[in-house]
């Protein structure tokens, strides 16, 4: 409490801004300060607290280990402030913004979201999905999920989980399917935005691909759709078609006479200083716990 009475409260909000983005200028942008004045700032708050909080020089900013630590209680002092304020004065939170590949979030995620909003009653939850890339710096997200790898960026990429591509079709057509030669007189589903189409399944297990398909799309959940109402094979990732196989609306035929394509399809993003540490946390958890359970 002694060190807390000698820190000038107003440049925690300045170490925030400053921490969160590793840039003075960009701070200085935020707060509608100057550059000088947030070092200024910093300069005061490393005084009176008599640690290094940054790592100085012409082309980076960084924390320290010591700032490190300290913006993270900080941010968490912050959103504790915020959400006391709002509860004081019945002011609604700020939503938790996720981004999200359509196919995952309309497979995957939807199905499973009764269980998090149950737990999380706290956290007003906003999803929008595209095949874009979420914008952090505008905060306009929070966190995305991004099928395929992430371009190349400072934020924090997490891949979800190993997904298998395999045959997948409904339980009356696989009666048809006992090897994969079999395939030539099927119809084969294609995903066109899916990372490893069947062209590459085909090569993976030493055979010519078709000369072409007979339906395409270029969303998963609709190729997915099309096989389970029988219309044919689809190649595609046993997690976002994991509601259908526990259905036993799909099945996997030639999973045991074939080689699957096994890849990272999904990879969680977003900034490494969170605008609200705290929600994501508990984003972050309940999502990898759900992923962790087959």
């Amino acid at each position: 409490m002694k060190v807390l009475k000698r820190l000038p409260l107003p440049a925690l909000r300045v170490f925030e801004a400053a921490g969160r983005t590793c840039s003075f200028v960009e701070a200085a942008k935020e707060l509608d300060l100057s550059p000088s004045a947030v070092s200024h700032a910093i300069r005061k708050l490393e005084a009176a607290a008599q640690v290094s909080l940054f790592v100085r020089n012409t082309r980076h900013t960084a924390l320290t280990t010591e700032g490190a630590m300290l913006l993270d209680h900080v941010q968490r002092g912050f959103e504790e402030m915020s959400r006391g304020l709002a509860i004081a004065t019945h002011e609604q939170a700020p939503p938790l913004r996720l981004h999200t590949a359509p196919s995952f979030a309309s497979q995957w995620l939807v199905p499973r979201l009764a269980g998090f909003l149950k737990d999380h009653p706290g956290i007003d939850l906003r999803i929008s999905a595209s095949t874009d890339y979420a914008q952090f710096d505008n905060d306009d997200f929070d966190l995305d999920v991004v099928y395929g790898e992430p371009r190349s960026s400072s934020h924090e990429k997490t891949p979800l989980r190993i997904e298998e591509l395999t045959p997948l079709c409904s339980p009356e057509v696989a009666q048809r399917l006992r090897s994969p030669q079999d395939l030539y007189s099927h119809l084969l589903i294609q995903s066109d935005g899916q990372s490893v189409q069947w062209k590459g399944w085909f090569a993976a297990n030493g055979m010519e691909p078709p000369q072409s398909y007979g339906l395409a799309f270029d969303r998963s959940s609709m190729g997915i759709s099309a096989a389970a109402g029988g219309l044919g094979v689809v190649l595609e990732s046993d997690l976002l078609a994991e509601q259908e196989l526990a259905s036993g609306r799909l099945v996997r035929p030639l999973r045991d006479s074939s080689h699957s394509v096994r890849y990272v399809g999904h990879y969680l993003v977003h900034p490494r200083r969170p605008t609200q540490p705290h929600a994501v946390t508990q984003f972050k958890q309940w999502l990898f716990k759900e992923l962790a359970v087959r």
